[in-house]
């Protein structure tokens, strides 16, 4: 039985999402509880007016007084900025408590005059002069008070107590559905699909389940796409065999014309077949790809074919080696055929090699480099047999590089045209 054959007695994604949610809801709101209840530093009491006055006369609060406002000598009127703002009201509480003229007192607050109980609100300047100087008393307003430290530090806690738990459910959700990603990048037919997680929760059974399904239905589909295609092949043999008989009764300039004819249906069938057959032949683990470059070269050049080599690094990748031949023979060939001659060479980057096959001709035209990979679509518009080939040449190439885990694509390089086929390295 497969192991995605029952997700629905597995759990949903959506239960442990939805605990996090109420644990952090219920966690911030304990949180707030506690900074609450905890309280901010207390207000100034309306008493607090008599501290004040005792501060300016003596430099000091009085004692088993806490406070926490700061005491300062200056020369000139204190003129604070920011928020604060001249208090006429706080002005005239402070010169009774003190029993001097208001002109020799200043204050300052950042009070809208509402009602605090302090006679001065939270945060004030408050100053009186005196024998030729200035006396200050003020509320200290750093940046960040000990009460905003502590709050702080409350919800960073809770923070980095919740980060934990998400972080872990985050990597739960997120690995098996990394897995079932990579697993369906490589869902080609002729490929083993990798191992797909079977365990978790519900959603990503069914996901894997259906990525196992469509890999089976690419395999299904192309292997029945060979098998018709050898059939038609096969069954186009007998009547293709009846014409060259027929052919060969023909007067020799009609029967050369129709043996070509014949020839190039031939060249299309074999093309089309190997164009299906590539999607599912099996891939090798371990090849050495410079290998395989270097004995295609060797056997085109005891052919007579004008083609060079510049040998890179060692390359060593997966793949299928008629597959990557068929792959370099066509590229060799075109470049040939527009080009006169060709060079082939690869270069090794990271986690990647680099194959490019460089032709001597006029280039091509980049508006029209996407089509020349369609199937039946070829470079020489004239349909010329001796240089238009079947027009499955490029698009094998893609389809084999594709089923590789790789790319071909078409540019101008330095000296013509170029096929650049980039392939991964094997792990």
């Amino acid at each position: 039985m497969s192991s995605f054959a029952d997700p629905l007695r597995t759990r949903s994604i959506a239960w442990p999402i939805f605990a996090l949610v109420i644990v952090s809801v219920v966690v911030a709101t304990l949180v707030i509880f506690i900074v609450t209840f905890n309280g901010p530093p207390p207000r100034m009491a309306s008493g607090a007016a008599s501290t004040v006055a005792q501060m300016l006369r003596t430099g000091a609060a009085p004692p088993n007084v806490e406070s926490r406002l700061a005491f300062d000598r200056q020369a000139d009127v204190p003129s604070p900025g920011g928020r604060f703002h001249p208090d006429p009201a706080a002005a005239r509480g402070l010169a009774a408590e003190l029993g001097v003229p208001v002109s020799d007192v200043a204050a300052f607050t950042m009070r809208p005059l509402d009602l605090e109980r302090s006679p001065f609100g939270r945060d004030f300047v408050l100053a009186w002069r005196t024998n030729g100087e200035w006396r200050v008393v003020e509320t200290p307003s750093p940046f960040l008070a000990p009460w905003h430290m502590k709050t702080l530090a409350a919800m960073l806690i809770a923070i980095m107590a919740l980060a934990v738990p998400a972080w872990a459910l985050a990597r739960a959700i997120s690995r098996p559905l990394a897995e079932v990603a990579r697993a369906a990048e490589q869902a080609r037919a002729g490929t083993t699909l990798p191992t797909l997680p079977s365990g978790g929760a519900r959603e990503v059974r069914v996901l894997s389940g259906a990525v196992a399904a469509m890999h089976a239905r690419l395999a299904a589909h192309a292997a029945g796409r060979t098998t018709m295609l050898a059939a038609i092949a096969h069954d186009m043999g007998t009547p293709l065999s009846r014409l060259s008989f027929r052919v060969e009764q023909l007067p020799e300039a009609s029967r050369d014309r129709a043996a070509a004819d014949l020839a190039e249906m031939r060249a299309m069938i074999a093309a089309a077949l190997a164009f299906a057959r590539d999607e599912t032949s099996d891939i090798t683990p371990r090849l050495d790809l410079g290998s395989l470059i270097e004995s295609l070269i060797d056997d085109m050049a005891d052919a007579g074919a004008p083609v060079t080599i510049v040998a890179g690094r060692r390359a060593v990748i997966r793949g299928d080696s008629p597959a990557l031949r068929r792959l370099f023979t066509n590229l060799l060939e075109n470049a040939i055929r527009y080009g006169e001659q060709a060079t082939i060479g690869w270069h090794v980057t990271w986690g990647n090699v680099e194959v490019t096959v460089d032709d001597h001709g006029p280039g091509i035209d980049p508006a029209t480099v996407e089509r020349l990979f369609e199937p039946f679509v070829r470079g020489d518009p004239s349909r010329n047999r001796a240089t238009g080939g079947t027009g499955l040449g490029l698009a094998i190439v893609r389809s084999i590089a594709n089923r590789h885990g790789g790319e071909a694509v078409l540019e101008n390089g330095p000296t013509g045209a170029r096929a650049r086929v980039t392939l991964p390295l094997a792990g």
